[in-house]
C-alpha cells in the first residue's frame, strides 16, 4: 500500500502547472480549514474518524495548525488533539510538496492517555484556487507505550484529506 502512495506522489510531482496556481494558497497570512472523515483500527475494533483542523500560515509555505480527531464505533472511544508545523514547498505545478511534524495527545476511554510524536510528507493538488487535496505518507512513535496494552509503538500510514482556505 505505501508504495502505492509514493508512486502515485510522484506521478503528482510530473503533473503540468496548474491553472488554480495552488502555491498562492500557502502564502503567509492565509488560514485553511481541513476536514477528514474517514475508517480505521484500533484495539482490534473498526472505527468512524470524524476530525477538523485548522493551519494558520504565519510565513510563505510556513504554516501552524491544531487538529481534533474523533473515534467512534468502536470500544474503546478515542478522541486525539494534535498542534502540528509544515512546510510547502512553491512550486509551479499542480502538485505542492510538504513536509511536517506532529506532537498528538490521545485519550482512550478506559486506558491511560497517551502521546506521540510523528512526520509527515506528501503534496497538495489543486482542487480550485483556494482548495487541495493532501496526500501523504506519515510516521507516528508513541512515547511512552506499552506493546502489551497498545499493540503497535510505531506505525507508518498513508493519508488523504481536504483543505480550503481564505
Amino acid at each position: 500500500m505505501n508504495r502505492l502512495i509514493l508512486v502515485a506522489l510522484l506521478a503528482c510531482f510530473a503533473l503540468p502547472a496548474s491553472a488554480a496556481g495552488a502555491g498562492g494558497m500557502f502564502r503567509q497570512g492565509q488560514t485553511h480549514f481541513m476536514l477528514e472523515a474517514g475508517s480505521g483500527t484500533a484495539f482490534n475494533s473498526s472505527y468512524t474518524i470524524l476530525g477538523a483542523g485548522v493551519t494558520h500560515y504565519v510565513a510563505d509555505g510556513l504554516g501552524v495548525g491544531l487538529s481534533y480527531e474523533s473515534w467512534s464505533g468502536g470500544g474503546p472511544g478515542i478522541t486525539k488533539i494534535s498542534p502540528s508545523v509544515q512546510y510547502v514547498f512553491a512550486q509551479a505545478s499542480a502538485a505542492q510538496p510538504f513536509i511536517g511534524g506532529f506532537y498528538r495527545h490521545a485519550t482512550i476511554a478506559g486506558l491511560p492517555s497517551i502521546n506521540s510524536l510523528g512526520v509527515r510528507a506528501g503534496a497538495y493538488i489543486a482542487t480550485g484556487s483556494n482548495a487541495a487535496i493532501g496526500l501523504a505518507l506519515v510516521y507516528e512513535s508513541y512515547q511512552d507505550c506499552q506493546a502489551a496494552v497498545y499493540s503497535a509503538c510505531n506505525e507508518s500510514y498513508p493519508e488523504v484529506s481536504f483543505t480550503f482556505g481564505f
